[in-house]
């Protein structure tokens, strides 16, 4: 289940504000800060640290800088929680460590101003630079020869638009997409910058592959959590799991998967059963119509569309943090077996990612999971066992039309620990 998010509706002009995303960069932060604060006295310079393990923070802090302390989560998601701690107006935008002078960057006239640097220093053999380009391209149609630059500066119109920013090293694609997308003027500046190269080694290469894969995930639809943090739906991935299971489940489960998906792209503002069946034609509703419907295509029985229905829904309703909709399928999926464990793998594979706050299921994830184990439920249980488990899913329904399930699992101490164990 995703999140709606609201900034505020304007901002005043303010002093210029830095934000520098930095993770173990205690041997350079403190000259970037010195420089900085040397080039733009009246500008506060704020660090996202990023869960650095070294002294990073305390660096930056007698350079001058206010640090904003956080979990290991992620450039775009550091950037984003900091942005919230900045006064405001424009915002500046510096790699932890960029050398050389940024005033030409700062200084007005456009919306969205990128450096690019004078000479090319090190890195690989430019397939990450060259897709991230084709992706702005493709999505923004804008050419841009530095997509991945992280020296930029923002004027309040380009902050408004493009924050919470999309995840890890995806940020900077996806900003220049939807700063063009909202009309804004976008400009690259040639500037005489240095910073540290990457090399090719495995490490180089590996650090370029995760820039590679949070682009192409940055472009992809995105959608808010919990805390307003920009992740990538990745719950249509679902759908392609399970080889092993039966054609028609698996069919049953794309479907959950596909309504899911559109309830996440299109949806309202309606949260919750009523409000679906009040406002009559949403997304929602067409949840509710079109998986119960699936499901007696694949089980020919009401009984077991019904029960595939609501368990869709209730791991739906229980997905409002990271992780536990994976969780839950997981616990219940050792039970239920059948079609659920060859889907297991998948889980296991998302569950980092989820927890860690770099992707969300989203709808489609969590109904596609949730009807999976319905579908299972229907296979292993008797009449009177699904009858049962119907009455259980239609209770807890009730109760979350009325409560937040997710609240009640947090104030259940043994629940509340498993609840957040693994997450950042």
């Amino acid at each position: 289940m995703t999140a709606r998010c609201r900034r505020s509706a304007s901002r005043v002009a303010e002093p210029l504000a830095i934000l520098i995303a930095a993770r173990d960069e205690e041997a350079r932060i403190g000259a970037t800060v010195e420089a900085l604060r040397h080039s733009f006295p009246d500008a506060e310079v704020l660090v996202a640290d990023d869960g650095s393990r070294d002294s990073t923070a305390a660096a930056a802090r007698r350079a001058g800088a206010r640090v904003v302390p956080l979990p290991r989560l992620g450039k775009g998601q550091a950037l984003t929680l900091a942005e919230r701690e900045a006064p405001p107006g424009a915002l500046l935008l510096c790699d932890a460590d960029v050398e050389g002078e940024l005033a030409t960057l700062a200084r007005g006239g456009t919306d969205l101003a990128i450096a690019a640097f004078a000479e090319r220093q090190g890195g690989g053999f430019g397939v990450a630079k060259r897709t991230a380009a084709a992706l702005i391209r493709a999505r923004g149609g804008f050419e841009a020869r530095e997509p991945l630059s992280g020296q930029r500066r923002l004027s309040p119109a380009a902050r408004e638009a493009c924050f919470p920013l999309a995840p890890g090293f995806g940020c900077e694609v996806r900003m220049t997409i939807d700063a063009v997308g909202a009309g804004l003027q976008v400009e690259e500046r040639e500037l005489p910058l240095r910073h540290r190269s990457s090399v090719r080694d495995l490490r180089g290469f590996a650090h370029r592959g995760r820039q590679l894969l949070d682009a192409v995930l940055a472009c992809g639809p995105t959608a808010t959590n919990h805390r307003c943090l920009r992740l990538p739906l990745v719950g249509a991935l679902v759908a392609l799991g399970g080889a092993r299971a039966p054609v028609g489940i698996r069919l049953g489960v794309a479907a959950a998967v596909g309504l899911g998906l559109v309830d996440d792209l299109w949806s309202g503002p309606e949260r919750g059963f009523r409000a679906h069946l009040r406002r009559g034609s949403t997304t929602g509703v067409a949840k509710a119509v079109g998986i119960p419907a699936a499901a007696f295509a694949v089980t020919r029985s009401v009984r077991g569309a019904v029960l595939v229905a609501l368990s869709a829904n209730a791991v739906n309703q229980l997905d409002t943090r990271p992780g536990r909709a994976l969780k839950i399928f997981l616990a219940a999926a050792a039970l239920v077996r059948g079609p659920a464990t060859s889907y297991v793998p998948l889980a296991v594979l998302l569950a980092p990612y989820d927890l860690r706050e770099m992707t969300m299921l989203g709808d489609a994830g969590a109904n596609g999971l949730g009807a999976l184990l319905g579908y299972g439920s229907v296979g292993k249980l008797t009449a009177r066992g699904q009858i049962l488990s119907i009455a259980a899913l239609a209770a807890l329904t009730v109760v979350g039309e009325t409560r937040s399930l997710g609240t009640l699992i947090e104030r259940t101490p043994g629940l509340s620990y498993l609840d957040r164990l693994g997450r950042a």
